[in-house]
């Protein structure tokens, strides 16, 4: 057994490097993806940058980190051309953590430091928000962006307006639009606090305006977070008792929209991830491919689920090795979904490609049932403007996705699988009682016409796309007579 040795900077070694770039989290998602990407930023190129934690919230892990001299593991797996990948790699870019409710005055000075250059988040999906009962002088204000604007104004007034000194900001809390959601914030608590600005109101904002950069941005890595069942193999590996082990797979992309402010060559000259061969886009517009991912990713999951329970197979990585049902993904992925994008087709078959290898990671057991939860929104937002636009583009309907609709309608029909299996959907419970109420019927009719016509579901009458109610009432036919797996060897077919 080896000796297993405490986690700090007098064990093992750490880099010493100028702040760089103030961090606005601590969590699992944040140390597994922005920390590992600056790592290999610092190792591969001449960034040359170290990262400020700030805790957003008043009770976090800051204490935990520092504890540990923020030093840390980062455990990757997954399959890489077609390889299992398992990786576990030290983490040291964080230099410090801070928790701005305790530490108010070392929070407020890092706006004073020259070399700060970045702001980068994850806050949850709930922290871009405005709250107008924050305070100017509070200390500090509750929210993200109000903590963001409180260190902006103090940045301003440290450096006389330098426009130099503005900065990059790049939030990553999963929601469309996010930079452009930050920004509107930001302006609304510049004009909530006028007042308290006084005669640099004008000034402040036009140089926020002016010389800082907001960036939207999309990231895309699965992460799990602290290995509990491995933990124990993981810290005799390494030699260390690493508390703060986080595990993600192996697979990353970070998608970057410029500022309208900046130019890419500007961007990626002082965020250097590309040159480290990282999967890191600096774009025009991040739009596309927070299409692409919806579509190709979360699109996929949706029908395949459904699918693949009624079928007799609970994890999406069987599913995706099944003989049957993996060549119906394939359908559903290659033949339909892909064709409703606009971003050049080797692109979209190399990301494809990514996804198959996402779903088929030898080291997660994602349960497809975990991915039922709220079916009926999940098909409206990921899957039904893939139905459409196949149906425009190629003059008939996408054989694969309809079928997946008709799993969903099954499944919520609830009862037993073939095995005995129960089958127990989840979703509003408005959806559960009409699903309920139509099934009662008995009528496959009657349950098409019910659900396709459910404007609260859809936002609009399904039945207005052209064939959708033949095709729907088929397939639900088909399952009903034949069961699932026989009926998607007729799909396939």
């Amino acid at each position: 057994m080896k000796r297993i040795q405490a986690l700090n900077r007098h064990t093992a070694p750490k880099s010493v490097m100028p702040e760089k770039i103030i961090q606005f989290g601590e969590g699992n998602f944040l140390r597994a993806f922005v920390d590992w990407i600056i790592w290999n930023m610092d190792a591969k190129t001449n960034f040359n940058g170290s990262v400020v934690v700030v805790q957003p919230i008043e009770r976090g892990m800051v204490d935990w980190l520092n504890g540990q001299d923020c030093l840390y593991h980062v455990n990757l797996q997954g399959r890489m051309n077609g390889e299992p990948v398992n990786t576990l790699e030290r983490i040291d870019v964080i230099s410090r953590a801070l928790n701005p409710y305790s530490q108010n005055a070392a929070f407020m000075a890092l706006a004073e430091q020259p070399e700060i250059r970045f702001v980068i988040s994850n806050t949850t999906e709930a922290g871009i928000a405005f709250d107008d009962s924050c305070k100017f002088n509070d200390k500090p204000a509750n929210s993200y962006p109000g903590k963001l604007v409180q260190l902006l104004y103090r940045r301003f007034k440290t450096f006389n307006g330098d426009p130099t000194k503005g900065l990059i900001i790049m939030p990553c809390e999963l929601i469309f639009l996010n930079g452009h959601h930050l920004k509107e914030c930001i302006y609304q608590y510049i004009e909530l606090w006028k007042e308290d600005l006084g005669s640099d109101y004008e000034s402040f904002k036009q140089w926020f305006t002016k010389y800082n950069y907001v960036c939207t941005t999309l990231v895309d890595r699965i992460v799990p977070g602290f290995p509990r069942k491995e933990i124990a193999e993981i810290q005799q590996k390494i030699g260390y008792k690493d508390d703060l082990v986080v595990q993600g797979e192996i697979f990353h992309l970070w998608v970057i929209e410029k500022p309208e402010n900046m130019s890419i060559e500007a961007l990626r000259e002082e965020f250097p991830a590309e040159d480290a061969g990282l999967h890191v886009l600096i774009a025009e517009s991040e739009k596309p491919y927070h299409e692409r991912k919806v579509t190709l990713l979360n699109g996929p999951h949706t029908v395949l689920s459904p699918v693949a329970f009624l079928s007799g197979v609970d994890i999406v990585r069987d599913a995706c090795n099944h003989e049957v049902i993996g060549k119906y993904i394939h359908k559903v992925q290659f033949e339909e979904l892909m064709e409703t994008l606009n971003l050049p087709m080797d692109e979209l078959r190399r990301f494809a490609g990514d996804v198959l290898e996402r779903f088929n990671n030898p080291y997660v057991d994602h349960q497809v049932t975990s991915i039922m939860l709220n079916s009926f929104p999940k098909f409206q937002a990921r899957d039904l403007p893939g139905v459409k636009a196949y149906l425009e583009r190629k003059g008939k309907l996408p054989e694969g996705l309809v079928f997946g609709l008709a799993a969903i309608i099954t499944y919520y029909k609830g009862g037993k699988r073939a095995d005995g299996t129960d089958i127990i959907p989840n979703d509003d419970p408005k959806i559960m009682n009409l699903l309920h109420d139509l099934w009662a019927t008995g009528d496959t009719q009657q349950v098409t016409d019910g659900v396709l016509g459910a404007e609260f579901i859809w936002g609009e009458d399904l039945h207005k796309v052209n064939g959708l109610a033949a095709l729907v009432k088929e397939y639900l036919d088909l399952i009903q007579e034949k069961g699932m797996l026989e009926a998607v060897k007729k799909i396939i077919n």
